[in-house]
């Protein structure tokens, strides 16, 4: 029986936690959001040009 009554306070202790957490607006959300697959979009278009910068040099080596 102990171990529902620690279940139990374990809830009321965490619903208690997240009524004290700042949640974001929905404007910071949505600007979070963009960022984020912006940044993701540069790192990819950053890594797709240096993938095919080292693939040109690489088939010169070769061809060689």
């Amino acid at each position: 029986m102990k171990l529902f009554s620690k279940i139990g306070q374990y809830l009321k202790d965490s619903i208690q936690e997240l009524k004290k957490v700042t949640w974001p607006t929905k404007k910071q959300v949505t600007l979070y959001t963009i960022v984020v697959i912006a940044m993701s979009l540069a790192v990819a278009i950053y890594f797709g040009v240096l993938d095919y910068f080292f693939n040109w040099v690489l088939e010169l080596i070769i061809k060689k």
